[in-house]
């Protein structure tokens, strides 16, 4: 666990489904219609209005590092963050770069709505082959260096919520070398 301002940073083993947050972050591909893996369990939990709620909201898909949020439906949280990370291409198309843009634009979107909770998955771990041992990095060193540089948000709470234990313990070590060393939070 890491406080930075008036926010608590976690990590957690389960699903993204059962954190109590206000808005949970799909790891969505760019069609924006559902998936494998952690995708197809939220659209599978959120219900058939997800997917009509996204053929409105969303047409023509959505771009990796971007946003579209919807409603919770099914689920108990208020909304449903979803976006598409990058596929890892050896590091060489800016992947690092777009996967950041993911946590970052999720925090701008909960805080310009006042929400006080977020929960992220693993974002483009899984098929897309982002190396945990980076994404794990990247994401954390994202989310500190926003909420630090944003002390007023409405945010006070951000859960990782790591259902497999490789991405647990990956996650849980990358927050823990930035909890050692708060300097390096910028």
């Amino acid at each position: 666990m890491l406080a930075i301002n008036q926010t608590v940073i976690e990590v957690v083993r389960g699903s993204v489904l059962e954190q109590d947050v206000d808005v949970i972050v799909n790891a969505a591909n760019n069609a924006m219609r559902g998936g494998g893996g952690v995708d197809g369990a939220i659209h599978l939990a959120a219900g058939k209005a997800l997917v009509e709620e996204l053929k409105i909201l969303s047409p023509h898909g959505c771009r990796s590092g971007e946003v579209v949020v919807t409603q919770g439906h099914a689920l108990r949280h208020k909304h449903i963050f979803h976006t598409p990370g990058p596929i890892w291409f050896g590091g060489l198309s800016k992947e690092p770069e777009v996967l950041s843009r993911c946590y970052r634009n999720c925090l701008v979107e909960a805080s310009n709505r006042s929400l006080s909770s977020i929960a992220f998955c693993s974002i483009s771990t899984g098929i897309y082959r982002f190396p945990i041992s980076r994404a794990s990095v990247i994401a954390t060193n994202t989310v500190a260096a926003w909420i630090n540089e944003n002390p007023s948000t409405s945010i006070n709470r951000v859960v990782f919520a790591m259902f497999q234990e490789q991405e647990f313990e990956h996650f849980t070590s990358a927050l823990a070398a930035l909890a050692e060393n708060p300097a390096s939070v910028s």
